[in-house]
């Protein structure tokens, strides 16, 4: 028997969200300054005009960062634990994310990383599985 499932068209709006797979944001073509994700409206200057899309090189540093232990939503409990850093962007935003590929021992303050692609989180009966952006520390390749 063949098993027949619908895909939710919540699922498929988010599929075309640019900046959710393709890591862009955008940039005030009054103030030049750079946001992740998108706004409409510039918070630093109020220039409510065009936000230019800018696709985000995923290259940035660790600006601070913890171990997550426990307390986290059940979706993520296998992960635990995990490192939880903020890192601020080469392009100037600064993003929460997790850090992978790397343990305690190894990050730290100032460590370059680089954006990835990885799985989030596994939901449902039929056992969908979540993809979003992480980083992982930049070796010298």
């Amino acid at each position: 028997m063949r098993r027949v499932f619908r895909i939710s068209p919540n699922l498929i709006h988010w599929r075309h969200i640019p900046e959710f797979y393709r890591f862009e944001g955008v940039k005030c073509t009054k103030c030049g300054k750079v946001y992740f994700p998108k706004k409409y409206i510039c918070p630093k200057c109020g220039f409510a005009g065009e936000l230019k899309p800018i696709k985000l090189s995923g290259l940035g540093k660790v600006v601070t960062y913890t171990t997550v232990y426990a307390g986290v939503p059940q979706l993520f409990e296998d992960q635990t634990p995990f490192i939880l850093a903020v890192v601020e962007l080469e392009e100037g935003p600064r993003v929460l994310s997790q850090v992978v590929d790397c343990n305690e021992e190894e990050i730290k303050i100032g460590l370059k990383v680089k954006m990835i692609i990885r799985k989030l989180y596994k939901d449902g009966d039929m056992g969908l599985v979540f993809y979003g952006y992480k980083f992982r520390p930049l070796y010298e390749e």
